[in-house]
């Protein structure tokens, strides 16, 4: 069972109790960055790196960090239940203002609020998803963790009414990253990503996968992919804190390789699952 217990500004209290105004930033422009950080056991997953990538996306809008590392650890402990595989998610906006404005408003606190959900295993992870590929239509800031998430939506949705898992997003020839997910391929046996850069999220499983691979003598590459290479790659991943690394077996109805999960990674998701276990 979800702890339903959340924080809001400074309190924990039950899910249905917590409310925001409906002046805040966040409600009114999408004003604001989030970030999701997987819990195993009651052990946050990569913490520093996740409370990096806010720090940065913070930066990113212009809003100043409410709490320290130390205080963020202190705040979130609480929601955590041991027992269960779970993930935070974490949202900062520019708080609520006493009037619409675009300008940033002045000496107005932050809204700050957390909670914990189950991880929801993927179904059908040994056998791979479907995915579709289309055109990159969001803004040129995707490395910020906005809470503006329109664009990823559409994406997303098109995918699931088209009976695919994922989007895979295509701009100028190259593909970048997934509506919701960051993106490998093994291309002539070496692990491709795209580099980071404004174009894509910075994935904390990302740089993990990748550690992973440079300690195990597995090739990868940080580089730019064309979509016709991609086309014909032996294996296609989608990674993302929740749902870790899921195969790709089939891109725009035709099959990745033999369309089952690729060698490369049932390593790598072995190599994962281990990491995992070995920070507990």
């Amino acid at each position: 069972m979800e702890n339903k217990t959340v924080y809001l500004n400074g309190q924990y209290l039950p899910l249905n109790e917590a409310k925001v105004s409906v002046l805040d930033r966040g409600f009114l422009f999408g004003d604001g960055v989030y970030e999701v950080i997987p819990s195993y056991s009651g052990h946050l997953f990569h913490f520093q790196e996740h409370l990096q990538r806010l720090e940065n996306s913070l930066a990113g809008i212009s809003l100043a960090n409410p709490h320290t590392r130390e205080q963020w650890l202190d705040i979130l402990t609480p929601l955590l239940d041991a027992n269960f595989d779970q993930y935070i998610y974490l949202q900062i906006t520019r708080g609520a203002a006493s009037k619409r404005d675009h300008a940033f408003p002045e000496n107005i606190p932050p809204t700050v609020f957390a909670m914990c959900s189950a991880i929801v295993p993927i179904a059908g992870l040994s056998n791979g998803v479907k995915a579709i590929s289309m055109d990159d239509t969001r803004w040129k800031f995707c490395n910020v963790k906005a809470i503006t998430l329109l664009g990823n939506i559409l994406h997303r949705q098109e995918a699931i009414d088209q009976g695919c898992a994922e989007a895979l997003l295509i701009k100028d020839g190259y593909v970048i990253e997934g509506a919701a997910s960051n993106v490998f391929a093994v291309i002539d046996g070496v692990l491709c990503t795209p580099p980071k850069g404004h174009d894509i999220l910075p994935g904390i499983t990302r740089d993990v996968i990748l550690d992973l691979a440079r300690k195990n003598n597995i090739p990868c590459s940080e580089d730019k992919i064309p979509f016709a290479a991609l086309q014909k790659a032996n294996e296609i991943w989608v990674t993302s804190s929740t749902r870790e690394i899921i195969p790709i077996v089939e891109l725009d109805a035709m099959p990745i390789s033999d369309g089952k999960p690729g060698p490369v990674w049932q390593a790598m998701n072995q190599l994962f699952q281990a990491h995992k276990q070995a920070l507990l």
